[in-house]
């Protein structure tokens, strides 16, 4: 069942399509970016600090999806021990981590006009953090460990328990009273953003979810070679 994910197909859609999704990320990133920094009205309370919104936002969303990707495959390579899952998180933790840090640091950067705080301590924030923090202790323990098998079995575990933080850091701002406005685009509602936002926005995600699938490519095709070398 898991044959489409032999690695190498990975390494065909590395080879050849790199090159033609680093043009699509240029494109993408000049639409959105003008879009975003020109078009883009004003908020009429934040004024043009609601910019922030297109690189904050997207960063949150992928910090998410990749560690929820994380888990996944942590849990697929621990239980059913198709290993190289743990290739493909190991090659995305990085990527994830960096946007987590970006989600975190234009969230206080944004909080600051907006709330009169660099940061609060509330249900939101706090759980960001400890996805931030999560990452940090899966990337730190790849490094640290220099036997590879039991580095992978011990980030697996990371990689599953990490997953409970995710529906807390959706449902938080439901969940707690917190500065952190609720979502304003989900999946069962009509978004509440208007268009001339949340194109530039979607945008911005795109451009995002390219550019981490190209990071992931070329450090797919570094990490699959050194896990082939210590599974000898």
């Amino acid at each position: 069942m898991f044959g489409i994910f032999k690695p190498r197909t990975f390494f065909n859609l590395a080879n050849t399509s790199i090159f033609w999704l680093k043009i699509i990320l240029v494109f993408a990133l000049i639409v959105g970016l003008v879009l975003a920094l020109v078009f883009s009205p004003i908020d009429y309370l934040q004024k043009d600090t609601v910019r922030i919104m297109y690189i904050h936002v997207p960063s949150s969303w992928i910090s998410l999806f990749i560690f929820l990707i994380i888990g996944i495959s942590s849990f697929i390579s621990l239980i059913f021990k198709v290993r190289v899952f743990s290739v493909y998180a190991k090659s995305l933790a990085p990527i994830g981590l960096v946007f987590s840090l970006i989600s975190v640091v234009t969230g206080s950067l944004w909080g600051y006009p907006t709330w009169g705080t660099f940061w609060s301590w509330d249900g939101r924030l706090t759980s960001m953090f400890i996805l931030v923090l999560t990452y940090i202790l899966y990337v730190s323990l790849w490094l640290i460990i220099k036997n590879y098998n039991s580095a992978e079995k011990i980030t697996n575990i990371v990689g599953i328990v990490g997953l409970i933080n995710i529906p807390i850091i959706k449902f938080s701002v439901a969940w707690w009273n917190t500065l952190h406005q609720p979502a304003s685009i989900t999946l069962t509602a009509a978004p509440t953003i208007h268009s001339s936002m949340l194109a530039p926005l979607l945008i911005m995600f795109f451009s995002f979810c390219i550019l981490s699938l190209i990071i992931f490519l070329i450090r797919y095709k570094y990490e699959i070679i050194n896990f082939r070398v210590n599974k000898k």
